[in-house]
């Protein structure tokens, strides 16, 4: 059989040319197709060299990485892969408790940091008894790549099956302790091939990454898909949206999380002239107003496509790029879904009886499919627990599917509110707060009650110039809504809390307002 490593199918899709441009920075540096062989391969050789010993239950050994956006933390990446290790990715964000989590649950053999938090991140490593750290820098500087300078820069790809491990990422940790996913170099390719296919990646394309990559969304969707059809990235190492817009003509494909939209929607430079060349915008990992995707196509032109994925599955759902033959040839992009299921994912919306809910009707979303993961490191009564006995992945979400096929995401489970024994859905009352007048966007999170048990609390957030009046935005959703769907108190804010991808952290917002209703 042969290698499933997924390096080896990226590499194998690398151009004939290997001294053509692979990657282009926004620093005005060139890397080629054959600088990320050779590298990958100093990385791969550096990583084995280290001669760690296989773990007793047959698991490769992690290598956790906690370091800012830059070419060469890709080439880790790769070459971790490469090595047949496991990739770690840990968001920048993290700070000294959540990384010693980290760090102790999936006990790396290696840690890659940055310089300038070597001193405490070392200490938190060698106290779990991780034997090697290095650090990597965005400047190309820092110890591991010193240490690769005097590998061979060439290597044999490590023999991997399609279900060996290729890489583990936690997830948010909103609920408790964030968990592993545990994702196989089976699912992230077949993931990588159908969406090729699906989004219609061709010859000559060309990504703008400008995405984080220690998330699904940036690391794994945007560079696999470049990776695999041979496509030339145009690397932007934080986003700005000035930047982003002069590369447009460069350019045939981008994918953004919904606030990178709104931020280039704010700038005069986006016209239709500008976006003329792009083929493809999509956008994902947090809900897009459907006043940005409107936005959008007046402004340029173009429909964005939305899609819906998660940590332990990758891509799940898709607005169509072109006539999809499973739904009588739809194409049309709807704003508001996030498409169809996927070719080759079976998805369902199921009821708490745990049946299957009528066309339209909202309920629990569950999927199945080659790029589902295989569980939770080190959780086996919680992988249990989020798979259903005919082995459908309980995503957590709340959705329903129209009778054309399209998916509309409701909001997660865990946000729901039972008032008064009556489900509320945060997302249906934003949907409302949202086309107010003045209103600029929303969140509704629920917070105790002593009569009702649970109550919502709606934040507002004023269109620039704007003046708003929690009262009359209660009032006016009263003549919209039946009243048990009314939030109990509502409040302006200047801006909503979120994570680095663009998601509203709620939790925050329930803690923010707990007290609101509780007896003093």
């Amino acid at each position: 059989m042969p290698n499933q490593n997924l390096f080896t199918a990226l590499r194998a899709a690398f151009p004939a040319d290997l001294d053509a441009v692979a990657v282009e920075t926004d620093g005005g540096l060139a890397y080629s197709w054959r600088d990320l062989d050779r590298a990958t391969a100093m990385v791969a050789n550096l990583l084995q060299s280290l001669d760690i010993p296989r773990a007793a239950d047959g698991v490769p050994p992690r290598v956790a990485v906690q370091v800012e956006k830059s070419v060469e933390a890709m080439v880790l990446y790769l070459a971790t892969l490469r090595a047949g290790f496991v990739f770690l990715p840990l968001n920048t964000a993290y700070q000294s408790a959540e990384i010693e989590y980290f760090i102790g649950n999936a006990a790396p053999a290696v840690v890659v940091c940055s310089g300038q938090n070597f001193n405490w991140v070392s200490k938190i490593a060698f106290k779990a008894g991780t034997r090697h750290v290095f650090t990597l820098d965005d400047d190309r500087g820092g110890s591991l790549l010193e240490r690769a300078a005097h590998c061979s820069d060439q290597q044999v790809p490590a023999e991997r099956g399609a279900d060996d491990l290729a890489a583990i990422l936690y997830t948010s940790g909103t609920t408790g302790r964030s968990k592993g996913a545990m994702l196989s170099h089976g699912n992230l390719l077949s993931n990588a091939a159908m969406l090729k296919d699906y989004w219609g990646w061709q010859p000559g394309d060309v990504l703008i990454h400008a995405l984080p990559i220690f998330h699904v969304h940036g690391l794994f969707v945007a560079i696999h898909g470049a990776l695999l059809n041979g496509s030339r990235m145009l690397w932007h190492g934080r986003f700005d949206p000035k930047k982003v817009i002069a590369d447009l003509p460069r350019a045939t494909v981008f994918m953004g999380v919904p606030t990178l939209y709104v931020r280039m929607l704010a700038e005069p430079a986006l016209t239709r002239e500008q976006a003329a060349s792009m083929r493809l915008f999509i956008s994902g990992s947090a809900p897009l107003l459907i006043e940005t995707f409107n936005d959008w196509q007046a402004r340029t032109g173009h429909t964005i496509l939305e899609r819906y994925g998660m940590s332990e599955t990758i891509m799940l759902t898709s607005n169509p790029y072109r006539a999809d033959p499973r739904h009588g040839n739809q194409s049309e992009r709807r704003g508001g879904t996030v498409g169809f299921p996927l070719p080759g994912v079976s998805l369902r919306v199921r009821g708490e009886s745990g049946v299957d809910m009528p066309v339209g009707e909202i309920g629990d979303i569950q999927v199945k499919g080659p790029n589902v993961f295989a569980g939770y490191w080190q959780m086996p009564e919680k992988t249990a627990e989020e798979f259903t006995d005919d082995g459908f992945f309980r995503t957590g979400d709340v959705g329903r599917q129209d009778e054309r096929g399209y998916v509309t995401i409701v909001g997660r489970s865990k946000d729901l509110i039972i008032s008064g024994g009556y489900n509320v859905y945060p997302a249906e009352i934003e949907g409302y707060l949202n086309e107010l007048p003045g209103v600029a966007e929303s969140a509704l999170v629920g917070v105790p009650h002593p009569d009702f048990g649970e109550v919502g609390v709606a934040v507002v957030i004023a269109r620039p110039g704007a003046s708003l009046d929690p009262e009359r935005l209660i009032a006016d959703l009263k003549a919209k809504l039946a009243n048990f769907k009314i939030p109990k108190r509502c409040f302006i804010a200047a801006e909503l809390p979120r994570n680095t991808m663009g998601k509203v952290q709620k939790n925050l917002l329930r803690e923010r307002y707990k007290g609101l209703f509780q007896p003093a």
